[in-house]
């Protein structure tokens, strides 16, 4: 029973508080403060007889106080779960209502102004289109603002990392316990979540909920984590643990800085918290530290998420993965997926991350201003926290029912409603409750329901009242979910941009108590984010479990990314060389070097181009080069003069059908192309110098005589890299260029076999000159003048040559790889001779085929080799070229996808297609500076269900790939040079290489790993890589241009 002690006051002082409407001044004296600390007051009207029936407005009340100690408020409809307890806010008016002393027994007469009264207040709520678009704005120019660490002017909103950088996709599996605090007000909740996978049967989570008492809610913080952990213990209980280590993840529900996934300082108590000793600490360790102190299990926290991460995370996987989470419970938060690239704070460029966005503390009075109400004013003004998340003390739950209460004690002091009476619970935080609102707004309840709350409340309501209370709460809720959807708006706005996508489509996960119990939230905040945000196609999907499934999902979800990223490092293991392998590596390619010199059984054929000179810039002429390398090929025409090289090209393709048919229609075929290219130029009838860029094993024999004996040792000391004359038909008066180019016998260039996917019959063993020139015999109608046969390699050297006289090595890295450098004479046996140079062709693509990489070959290797049309033969090229690396990543991923580490364990038909990975996906992939954009794309049109987790670990492979292929290439490169540094007994060589391939060039990290290769390999050379402009094309022709050079020298 509640006892009262009423005081008489004087009727001036009273008139001037009632006119005032500012009871609460009266109780800052320290006697009332000591009677308020534990007592409710409440200001009670006394009136004569004489004074009835006339309006309060119009007659000063004479008026007591009551003090009723500890008045009980029962809530209605059961025992619901509790809110928080509210901030401390004032009450508007003290006024008491029926039950109270002094209550008239009938109500007073609404006053005349009572519309003018009720719509001035409710239009304080109304948020007009243009309002909610300025809110769109300011909160996403502030989320921008903080994600890329501008501090002046401070951000309103915080942007938090969460650390949490994947989504679920349906496989995770396992027992979780997860603690959730501060997302359910004042109760702190564990749950039992058992995930099942894709085995599709889905159990529900066993929980229990503790209600956590004041005391612990504001004492100090080791109180408060001991008192959970003592919670965990007891529900734990229950269940048979025994010594099993249990995976926790903590959903603690206030504003954190993260540094990790487990890792996370709270930055301020919200919510009613108030424990000390917390704030910027680290709330997992305290956790952490009270279990251990509990010491009854053994738990592993193994991360820390808020609601909001929790709520987006425990969302069912549908079509495609949901990358928002939006709360409206106690308080309101989001957060979604961001590109990693685009946090100031995170050292990150690929993939993405969730951000808390932490919207509640959104301050903006430029943009707030507008909306906020005398009514919210008062709430923030008497919190704990004036001036802080004021955007949240107009959405979130906690304050849904007290802006409801002000607004209705309001109209009760101006006798609109009620009679003009109030009662303890309208005039006490906390009186109506946040399910009284739902329950009131809710158009399926009757007014008879409101009724029976508004009477349950201690109001004698008539029954205009229940209608005008009704809008009254619809008001506070519309303008709630308006501003939610305005920052929602702004979230989606945020993606889009982020993301550059014209349409954005995603999944909004919802959580919250708000969404659970006010029918209407859902459908205004729907309704109002396609106005904002017209080109988002969102699709709202509840969450499961108030977002404690998720807790655990994330908790999933970094165990099964820790078992992957173990699996993951497993497989790509033997693709990360050391320096010990690489230095090995360069070892065994000196050794088979010098064998291969010496004419002894090597992987290295190390073939003599009888070229000893290099461009000197005198060049001068127009001269026709061919380009024979892999199915597509070229024919140019080249013009040396003094001002430099100009080329004119055109690409020319082999079919199949061609490529592997017989040597006669291959060479028919290129010799067609030729007269094509001539009739396009306007070179028919003209015979101009030809060099042949044949990019095939070949021996090349020597030349030991000549027509007219005038030429003899002197062509063979000077003639440019790779050549072979063959005989002039045009004779020296239709070509004074070339009059000295004279037919030298025997040329030959004798196939030595096949490679880059060419396998025409009739070829190896033969001469490749002979069969040019017969095809050019075939085919009457032209003359053509073969002088010089070179590989790509030579022309890709002599063509940086031109450039630079010190480049004396020449690598291709392209379809397939090799490389020449210039050799000492007197090392090469097969060539008479001690003094001078000699262009090597070392043909390293075969290095490793008598099983001396076999230390370095992976199971995936091994698949490409048995499956190409040359088994064990190439094996180096086959770890390095651009022909084979995607295969290679193929295998890797098929391997993967196998272990359930990609793509959900489900491959697709096309990815066990031999060669749909091309090679150019490499460069494409690693090149993406676009939030892997690119590698979504490929991937999925491959068909592959791709997840972000997927688009990274594909990223890896192809990193882990293509840095084997650029660190054994340059392993390569470092025993050439370092061959010629010794060779010459030079302590430190300068020198360049000449390179060209479109996988050098293409990639966007190839050239500079092979750079730093070499330097760690050979630091005693100085090597600067040159890339080629069109090294197979414009060095064949100036390997023409020097041979003519050269030979009309000798000839004059």
């Amino acid at each position: 029973m509640a006892l009262g002690l009423e005081i008489s006051l004087p009727r001036a002082l009273l008139s001037m508080l009632w006119k005032m409407r500012a009871f609460w001044l009266f109780t800052k004296g320290s006697l009332m403060s000591e009677i308020l600390s534990s007592a409710h007051i409440f200001l009670v009207p006394f009136r004569s007889e004489k004074a009835k029936g006339l309006h309060h407005g119009l007659q000063e009340p004479a008026c007591r106080v009551s003090v009723h100690p500890g008045y009980p408020f029962p809530p209605i409809g059961g025992h619901p779960t509790p809110w928080n307890h509210m901030d401390s806010v004032g009450p508007l008016g003290l006024q008491q209502g029926d039950g109270a002393p002094g209550c008239p027994q009938e109500a007073l007469p609404c006053p005349s102004n009572s519309p003018e009264l009720v719509q001035e207040c409710l239009r304080q709520f109304k948020v007009t289109g243009a309002q909610l678009r300025q809110i769109q704005a300011s909160l996403l120019g502030s989320m921008e603002q903080a994600l890329s660490g501008q501090a002046n002017p401070a951000p309103t909103v915080r942007m938090l990392p969460t650390y949490v950088g994947s989504v679920p996709h349906g496989t995770e599996q396992g027992d979780f316990v997860v603690l959730e605090l501060g997302a359910i007000g004042a109760s702190l909740r564990v749950l039992w979540v058992t995930l099942m996978g894709t085995k599709g049967h889905r159990m529900e989570p066993q929980s229990r909920e503790f209600v956590i008492p004041q005391e612990v809610m504001v004492g100090p913080g080791q109180q408060l984590f001991d008192f959970a952990a003592r919670c965990l213990s007891e529900f734990l209980d229950a269940f048979p643990v025994g010594n099993q280590g249990l995976q926790l993840g903590f959903s603690f529900s206030f504003p954190c800085h993260q540094t990790g996934l487990d890792k996370s300082t709270l930055i301020s108590w919200t919510k009613g918290f108030r424990c000390s000793g917390v704030e910027g600490q680290d709330v997992v360790q305290l956790l952490r530290d009270a279990i251990q102190r509990q010491g009854a299990y053994s738990i592993d926290v193994v991360a820390v998420v808020n609601d909001a991460v929790g709520t987006m995370m425990g969302c069912e996987p549908g079509a495609g993965p949901c990358e928002v989470g939006l709360v409206v419970d106690t308080g309101t938060n989001a957060c979604y997926m961001e590109e990693a690239r685009h946090v100031a704070v995170l050292d990150e460029d690929r993939g993405r991350v969730c951000i808390s966005v932490e919207w509640g503390s959104f301050s903006d009075d430029g943009a707030l201003g507008p909306v906020l109400t005398t009514f919210d004013h008062a709430l923030d003004h008497e919190s704990l926290n004036p001036g802080a998340q004021r955007f949240e003390k107009m959405i979130g739950g906690l304050y849904l029912g007290e802006l409801v209460r002000l607004v209705l004690a309001h109209l009760a002091q101006r006798g609109v409603l009620f009679g003009g009476c109030t009662s303890p619970a309208l005039l006490s935080r906390g009186g109506i409750l946040p399910e009284h609102v739902a329950e009131m707004e809710d158009p399926s309840a009757g007014a008879a329901r409101v009724h029976t709350i508004l009477q349950d409340l201690g109001l004698r309501p008539r029954a205009s009242d229940t209608e005008l209370v009704r809008h009254v709460c619809a008001a506070v809720c519309t303008r709630a979910a308006q501003l939610c959807a305005a920052a929602l708006a702004a979230v989606l706005s945020r993606l889009q941009r982020s993301r550059e996508q014209e349409t954005l489509q995603i999944a909004v996960a919802t959580g919250g108590r708000v969404f659970e119990r006010h029918p209407r939230f859902l459908s205004i905040l729907q309704e109002t984010v396609m106005l904002l945000a017209p080109r988002c196609d969102v699709s709202f999907i509840p969450s499961v479990d108030g977002g404690g499934r998720g807790v655990a999902m994330v908790t999933a979800v970094a165990a099964r990314l820790a078992a992957h990223r173990r699996l993951l490092e497993e497989t790509l293991a033997p693709f990360r060389l050391t320096r010990e392998q690489l230095a090995a590596v360069q070892a065994q390619m000196r050794e088979a070097m010098a064998r291969g010199l010496r004419g002894e059984a090597s992987s290295l054929r190390m073939l003599p181009t009888y070229v000893r000179a290099t461009p000197d810039g005198s060049e001068r002429g127009d001269f026709l080069a061919l380009d024979l390398g892999g199915t597509n090929f070229r024919v140019l025409l080249v013009r040396v003069a003094t001002g430099g090289v100009q080329i004119s090209s055109q690409i020319y393709s082999i079919p199949e059908c061609v490529a592997q048919g017989s040597g006669q229609q291959l060479f028919d075929h290129i010799v067609d192309c030729i007269v094509d290219f001539q009739q396009k130029q306007g070179l028919s009838g003209q015979s101009l110098p030809l060099g042949f860029t044949f990019s095939f094993p070949c021996r090349q024999l020597g030349l030991d005589q000549v027509r007219d004996g005038r030429l003899g040792e002197a062509i063979l000391q000077g003639f440019p890299p790779n050549t072979l004359f063959v005989e002039w038909a045009g004779g020296p008066e239709r070509a004074s260029r070339a009059a000295s180019c004279l037919p030298l016998v025997p040329s030959q260039g004798i196939l030595l076999t096949w490679t880059k996917g060419f396998n025409a019959s009739d070829c190896e063993g033969q001469d490749v000159v002979c069969l040019l020139r017969e095809a050019i015999r075939r085919r009457q109608a032209t003359e053509l003048n073969v002088v010089a046969i070179v590989n790509d390699t030579v022309g890709t050297m002599m063509s940086c040559g031109y450039e630079d006289p010190r480049c004396e090595v020449g690598l291709i890295v392209g379809t397939g790889t090799n490389a020449c450098y210039m050799e000492e004479l007197r090392n090469v046996a097969s060539v008479a001779g001690d003094s001078g140079h000699m262009c090597i062709n070392m043909e390293w693509g075969a290095f490793g085929d008598d099983g001396s990489l076999g230390m370095l070959s992976t199971n995936f290797d091994a698949s490409v080799d048995q499956a190409s049309i040359n088994p064990g033969k190439q094996r180096f090229e086959k770890m390095i070229s651009g022909m084979y690396l995607g295969e290679i990543v193929r295998h890797v991923l098929l391997h993967l996808t196998s272990l359930g580490v990609l793509f959900r364990g489900q491959p697709t038909q096309r990815l066990q297609t031999r060669d749909i990975f091309k090679t150019k996906f490499l460069s494409e992939i690693e090149s993406d500076s676009l939030a892997l954009r690119q590698v979504r794309a490929i991937l999925e049109a491959l068909g592959l269900p791709l997840t972000s987790d997927d688009a990274l670990m594909v990223l890896e492979v192809c990193q882990a790939v293509s840095q084997r292929a650029a660190q054994l290439c340059g392993a390569g490169v470092a025993a050439v040079v370092e061959k010629i540094r010794e060779n010459r007994g030079l302590e430190e060589l300068t020198v360049s290489v000449g390179v060209d391939g479109t996988l050098y060039k293409m990639h966007p990290h190839f050239s500079s790993l092979v750079a730093a290769t070499v330097q760690e390999l050979a630091p005693r050379c100085a090597v600067t890589f040159l890339q080629s402009e069109d090294g197979s094309g414009k060095g064949a022709a100036l390997v023409t241009a020097v041979a003519c050079r050269l030979a009309q020298m000798t000839h004059v």
